[in-house]
């Protein structure tokens, strides 16, 4: 077979065109030499290699890689093109761009690119780019401009990708009375080259505003940052910051931004019940949110795609302000840290979570605290009685000043004695050596499971709040259960966790599960069978003599409530003080720490139903 020369394809009438295709005569090593070297001459015009074909692919494999410099070196204008791209790329977000090149062929200077977005939010977007070479229909270059994103672009123009999110929706009480908004607030700046006379100067005028804010304060925080970086020390609503803007401008190295922020719309009512709120708040507006992928250009802003967001009115929860804004009141007197906390019996919804300053210092001790409950116990001590037909009543029960049940000595307090009474008397009196005496009748299992039975010692998992009731162990015949049957030893027990108690009770011994925001619902470690009706109704009945004639009547003017008082040992400390109420669909526990005795828990519940007033009833 003679030698051939492969064929260059397609215009016969180039200059490089040889055709093997037609028979011809054996070609000799020189003239394959001079082909071969003729050809390869012509090589750079072979109509197979496409430069500018290749060029476009590379600059759309580097916009895929985010290798904006790389991009940018294979336009007219490296740096105009990667400060655009920059642009774009910094107000898309974390998007992604994949462009369908078409074909370059022929001499066209100008070319449509079919763009596909993969938006921050897993949503797709399409545009239009425009691609231009320059100068001639030979040249390689490609002509940069920002209409490679989208053809409306031009000199300057970008993209923008944004989340829509209904900012507006604020959080509510059962009543619709907003609790927390989305409100602008002035950032104050500062960073370690901020003067030290400004600092001085910018805590004395915050200073009126908060006492705590001090220079040292300011300082401390930009010893906890890196040098140079600059901070928001604090943020002021716009009422506070009026007044003192001027001033404030003109401190040198301190600057004002405005922000917006959810914040609660007193400032004069706060509670750890509304700590899970903002993030409850923004996964909703996250779940829900619409976004928009737009552009701005020469005409002015576009929309290439959008999706509105969904509408959320507002976030409803259990809170009843009135009754929140009385507990606050009521702690706010008390330098103790202090607490109360309210439940609505037949619904589980939370009405009210109120600590003082001394108590917030230690955390949310209201809802997770854990102290011995003292003679609150006695209510599930005697419920347990009840249960197990140790007692009922009217069962008349030794109440002498002291007593000792399997090697514990229980005295009560100051060495009170009743002699033989009733158990509702008993009860209405607090006697510690009654119960001492009923718990030695009682079984390892019977008072943690009663406790079960009215929701303490249960962990509740409610959206937007993190509580703890308490635990109750099973108790050893000896110590242990005597010492358990009034409060102390190894129980322990949360102000939420009494209030909730309390609440199982008026609720005809069942407890309904905790909730503090509507349409959630909340899981149980545990779904105890419900208390018999007859023992909650005993229980309350017990309750209304404590306070009508027992330890607990100097809040025997209110209507209807009733309650148990609770003293609780700690040792080489103050005893704490308790009181559990229940009046009208209100359930509560104010609790005082170091309070030395019950009697401060008293008179704080009373000055918490004074300041609720009606709310309480309605």
């Amino acid at each position: 077979m003679p030698n051939r020369v492969p064929r260059v394809l397609p215009n016969s009438n180039h200059p490089c065109f040889l055709d093997t295709m037609r028979p011809s005569t054996p070609i000799s090593a020189v003239s394959l030499a001079f082909v071969v070297g003729f050809t390869s001459g012509c090589s750079a015009l072979n109509p197979f290699d496409n430069p500018r074909q290749d060029r476009v692919e590379e600059l759309a494999d580097a916009l895929h890689a985010k290798d904006f410099a790389r991009a940018a070196s294979l336009t007219n204008d490296p740096l105009t093109a990667e400060a655009d791209i920059r642009k774009t790329f910094d107000n898309v977000g974390d998007s992604a761009l994949d462009i369908d090149v078409p074909d370059i062929d022929g001499g066209a200077r100008s070319y449509s690119l079919s763009n596909t977005w993969t938006l921050p939010n897993g949503q797709t977007a399409h545009s239009e780019g425009a691609l231009d070479f320059a100068l001639d229909g030979r040249s390689e270059e490609i002509k940069w401009s920002p209409a490679l994103f989208d053809g409306r672009l031009g000199t300057g123009g970008h993209l923008t990708f944004a989340e829509n999110k209904t900012l507006t929706t604020p959080i509510v009480d059962r009543h619709g009375i907003p609790i927390m908004e989305w409100s602008t607030v002035t950032a104050i700046s500062i960073d370690s080259r901020t003067p030290e006379n400004s600092l001085d100067a910018l805590a004395e005028t915050t200073s009126s505003i908060d006492p705590s804010i001090t220079a040292d304060g300011f300082r401390a925080q930009l010893d906890a940052e890196e040098p140079g970086t600059r901070f928001a020390a604090l943020s002021l609503r716009e009422d506070d910051i009026a007044p003192l803007r001027s001033t404030i401008e003109q401190l040198e190295g301190v600057t004002l931004s405005e922000q917006g922020k959810l914040l609660g719309s007193d400032p004069k009512i706060s509670s750890p019940a509304f700590a899970g709120l903002p993030e409850y708040w923004t996964d909703k507006l996250d779940d829900g949110a619409g976004w928009s992928f737009s552009g701005t250009g020469p005409a002015g802003s576009f929309d290439i795609a959008a999706e509105r967001p969904n509408e959320l009115p507002s976030i409803r929860t259990s809170i009843d302000v009135p009754i929140q804004a009385a507990a606050q009141k009521a702690v706010d007197a008390r330098q103790e840290p202090a607490v109360i906390v309210a439940v609505e019996p037949t619904s589980g919804g939370i009405l009210g979570v109120a600590q003082n300053d001394s108590a917030s210092a230690q955390g949310p001790i209201a809802l997770s605290g854990s102290f011995p409950p003292g003679s609150t116990f006695k209510t599930v001590t005697t419920a347990a009685a009840l249960g197990t037909g140790a007692a009922d009543p009217d069962t008349v029960l030794p109440c002498p000043a002291q007593t000792t049940v399997d090697g514990r000595a229980i005295p009560n307090d100051e060495n009170f004695d009743l002699g033989d009474v009733p158990l509702h008397t008993a009860f209405a009196q607090s006697c510690n050596t009654t119960q001492a005496i009923l718990s030695a009748d009682l079984g390892a299992d019977d008072m943690k499971d009663t406790a079960a039975q009215l929701g303490l010692g249960v962990d509740f998992d409610a959206p937007g709040i993190t509580t703890i009731t308490g635990q109750v162990p099973v108790t050893k015949n000896g110590p242990e259960r005597v010492e358990a049957a009034i409060g102390q030893g190894t129980v322990t027990a949360s102000p939420f966790g009494i209030a909730l108690m309390e609440a199982a009770v008026a609720n005809g011994g069942s407890v309904v599960p905790p909730w503090l925001i509507d349409g959630e619902d909340t899981k149980a470690s545990a779904s105890p069978q419900p208390m018999d009706p007859k023992f909650a109704e005993s229980l309350s009945a017990m309750m209304q003599e404590t306070v009508s004639s027992g330890t607990a009547s100097s809040l025997a003017r209110f209507e209807g409530l009733g309650g148990k008082t609770g003293t609780a040992e700690v040792d080489g400390k103050s005893a704490h003080g308790w009181f559990a109420g229940i009046v009208d669909n209100v359930a509560f526990c104010a609790f005082i720490e170091g309070a030395d005795s019950s009697g401060p828990a008293v008179t704080m519940s009373g000055d918490f139903l004074d300041n609720a007033g009606e709310a309480i009833y309605r």
